[in-house]
């Protein structure tokens, strides 16, 4: 699933994400990413993972482009592939054929 982001001083850019529904949160990044956009930094945390085990991870703040509408969502610096989280879903509808 596409998420457009709006980077600080940058065009738009379109990610593909992979939809997590075990991850409350709005959206994950690669830190690599982040940094390549040049997402504001907000705060570090203590992250629970779905193993139950948990890690450090910074939180940046991110304008992007949902359903047509622009809002401001956290998104946490971890893993290889950006996931978009259940918060961000909140009010949508999703369905899956397998």
């Amino acid at each position: 699933m596409g998420v457009i982001l709006l980077p600080p001083q940058r065009s738009a850019i379109e990610i593909e994400c992979v939809v997590d529904t075990g991850f409350e949160g709005f959206l994950t990044l690669p830190p690599s990413v982040i940094a390549d956009l040049g997402l504001p930094y907000l705060i570090n945390i203590n992250a629970n993972l779905a193993n139950n085990s948990s890690m450090e991870t910074d939180i940046h703040l991110a304008t992007i482009v949902w359903n047509g509408v622009e809002r401001n969502v956290t998104v946490l610096a971890m893993g290889r592939r950006p996931l978009i989280g259940t918060a961000l879903l909140e009010d949508y509808h999703l369905s899956i054929d397998f």
